[in-house]
């Protein structure tokens, strides 16, 4: 099919863009030109493969919000998605509070000021495990239907866009703003009539983006006309939502197989059933974007996963492979539900959206920047993948996908090594994931590669198990590398020596052999640099002032056992029912001390070591925190206290015989509970 281009904006006098090392310049004289086609994003004339980071505002103080938004850019995220959850902004019909951290105007001035472009996904529905899905309980109280053409609801829909448009106004892509697209509503299965209306809604209203977007599962009754919105995709290394509480339950392993098909059939499988790996007739004539490619997996009262930092590199990798030319992640940066007169997470006893239960406050997600901007592994392990879309995605972006390996590998099937490859005839990538989760994927030795009529490396190798990795073939002048290709900057060319695989460089007819890892100060030739893995997730990092840890250790003390245990019930939706608060009335409870002073808490986490089936932590009576026990430590920002010396209260229900829930194998699940540490550890970079 040839590639039709729309141009879906365009202002003259622009200036060069690179959506990479440096940021947008936002500013009315210099507005870069945004086209797409059926391969990517064109940026000014130039092919970009960005990458998308899911943050929603409203689930962070606004006091965090520029911190955030810099560790994203450093993360090497070019693009901010965020959801505008309905019922944080009008939880009472006609009373709208843009105040604090629901301030969407203002986190789109600091993303503007950051040169970060924004995705609005503006609903109605939102899902993102909020309390009906972002709905305000009013409208199911008045009898209202959502999501449908319903004149009522489209009325409220109005009055809702008209809000978040006094919001955006001036910060629009052709005002030199930082707002480039929106998507309306979410994962819906309904008539594309439906999705149209809130397009013609929203612009009647004066919304005048580059391009506009759905999310491209579940497939539609009928279709939206080509070019009104472009359909994204996602895939998950596992599910809170699944219904059983088995380990490896659902499609989650067809997430880690190279394969021509776009979407997934696991995503929301607890509401979509016998999903079919079938495109709505048309999608295939877009560009293959994600919005949905996990960053991490929250837990549900009743499925609890343990993500690992493979499962996220994989994935990425393995949609990179597949031919996706935007990693849109979902979440890459967790939060906290904020303050509210009711709890704003889902549950089965809520009036819609009541699939699974969600903790009261806890949107952590298992993000590469957790709930409190805190980084873990797979911030860095992502981060040298972003680096290559930066610098090489014009290359990388018109390349086609070619898929040499089966790609309906069954769960655990370890006769193949997962590869694909992208190239244009003469120039390629060679995608390989060796690994998948909760399998114990075998070596793959005697292995070379035939691309782009290379045949290399000059003697066969084996890929060890849980490497995925990426090799260039006629890049940059190096005819093949068994190293990935991290970044080209000031005319340097880094690359990764993978872990437990001989590195060998052909420069031409030169071959470097069993190359080692010198560096990003040391060439190995000429202008060729090889780095571990460390020094690569790291590269061009900018230098984050440790923190000062204060002497002072917090103290705990037990002041009540735990009660008798509660009859944990299952809901209407089949899964078990998370605790109410009155539940913690038979609780145990324990007393914090000796908590660092206001001037110290900067950058400061408490962590809490505990076994247990829920924790909550108190302050002055009131719910500053939850955790669903998972095996990992429950943590708590101590910056977000007042600022006068305080004590918390923690309370933990016990662990029960015979759970009908999901636990990981790393999770200590001996009945009863105890705190076996509380500590304090520094959350910055």
């Amino acid at each position: 099919m040839k590639s039709k281009l729309i141009s879906v904006f365009a202002v003259a006098a622009m200036l060069p863009f690179t959506i990479p090392a440096t940021a947008f310049d936002f500013s009315i004289e210099s507005i870069p030109e945004v086209k797409w086609d059926a391969q990517s994003l064109i940026i000014d004339g130039r092919r970009v493969t960005p990458v998308m980071g899911e943050i929603h505002y409203s689930r962070l103080p606004e006091n965090e919000w520029r911190s955030s938004v810099r560790k994203m850019k450093e993360g090497g995220v070019t693009i901010i998605a965020t959801y505008v959850f309905w019922n944080h902004i009008e939880l009472n019909e006609g009373k709208f509070d843009w105040s604090g951290q629901r301030n969407l105007r203002e986190f789109l001035e600091i993303c503007k000021e950051e040169g970060l472009p924004v995705v609005l996904r503006v609903g109605p529905f939102c899902h993102g495990e909020a309390r009906n899905g972002g709905i305000p309980d009013w409208i199911f109280d008045k009898g209202i239907k959502s999501r449908s053409e319903d004149p009522a609801f489209l009325e409220a829909v109005e009055k809702l866009y008209r809000q978040i448009f006094t919001q955006v106004q001036g910060l629009q892509w052709k005002d030199g703003g930082p707002v480039m697209a929106c998507q309306f509503d979410n994962e819906y299965r309904g008539h594309g009539s439906y999705l149209m209306k809130l397009k013609d809604i929203a612009e009647g209203i004066g919304f005048d983006l580059p391009f506009y977007t759905r999310t491209g599962w579940p497939e539609l009754k009928t279709p939206v006309p080509y070019g009104e919105m472009i359909p994204l995709y996602g895939d998950y290394a596992d599910g809170f939502w699944e219904r059983s509480i088995e380990p490896t339950a659902g499609n989650y392993y067809k997430a880690f197989n190279f394969k021509p098909f776009r979407s997934s059939t696991a995503i929301a499988s607890e509401l979509i059933k016998d999903q079919k790996e079938k495109l709505t007739e048309g999608d295939e004539q877009y560009p293959y974007f994600t919005c949905e490619l996990g960053g991490g997996m929250m837990g549900a009262y009743h499925r609890r996963p343990w993500i690992y930092p493979e499962d996220a590199y994989s994935l990425a990798v393995v949609k990179l492979g597949s031919g996706s030319n935007l990693l849109g992640y979902y979440m890459y940066h967790g939060g906290t539900n904020p303050e509210s007169d009711i709890y704003l997470n889902e549950t089965q006893r809520t009036k819609a959206t009541n699939y699974n239960d969600l903790p009261v406050k806890n949107y952590d997600f298992q993000a590469p920047l957790g709930e409190f901007g805190q980084p873990y592994p797979h911030y860095y392990n992502l981060r040298k993948l972003h680096l290559f879309m930066q610098d090489y995605g014009d290359i990388l972006a018109p390349m086609e996908a070619s898929f040499p390996m089966p790609d309906d590998i069954e769960k655990g099937d370890d006769s193949h090594l997962r590869w694909s490859y992208r190239s244009n005839g003469n120039n390629g990538f060679v995608f390989i994931n060796n690994y998948e989760r909760l399998q114990n994927l075998s070596d793959k030795k005697g292995i070379q590669f035939e691309v782009c009529e290379e045949k290399f490396p000059s003697k066969p190798i084996t890929i060890p198990a849980g490497t995925t990795c990426i090799f260039p073939v006629n890049i940059d002048g190096i005819r093949y590398a068994t190293a990935q290709l991290i970044a080209k900057r000031d005319d340097k060319i880094y690359l990764e020596q993978i872990p437990g695989i001989p590195t060998e460089i052909a420069l031409g007819k030169k071959i470097i052999k069993n190359a080692k890892a010198l560096g990003p100060d040391k060439p190995i030739a000429d202008n060729i640099y090889l780095l571990t893995s460390e020094q690569a997730s790291r590269l061009s990092l900018p230098e984050h002032e440790s923190v000062v840890l204060t002497n002072k250790q917090p103290q705990i003390s037990k002041n009540k056992e735990a009660g008798a245990p509660r009859n944990i019930t299952i809901g209407v939706n089949k899964a078990a029912e998370s605790p109410e608060d009155i539940d913690f009335e038979q609780a145990a409870v324990y007393t914090i001390t000796n908590l660092p002073t206001a001037q110290e808490r900067d950058n400061v986490l408490l962590r809490i070591d505990y076994r247990g089936d829920v924790a909550r932590l108190y302050y002055d009576g009131k719910l500053i925190a939850d955790n669903f026990y998972n095996g990992r430590p429950m943590l708590y920002g101590l910056w977000r206290l007042p600022e006068h010396s305080v004590n918390l209260e923690l309370r933990i229900l016990p662990l029960q015989e015979n759970m009908p829930v999901y636990f990981p194998e790393e999770a200590d699940t001996t009945p009863g509970e105890e705190v076996i540490k509380v500590s304090l550890i520094e959350s910055s970079l």
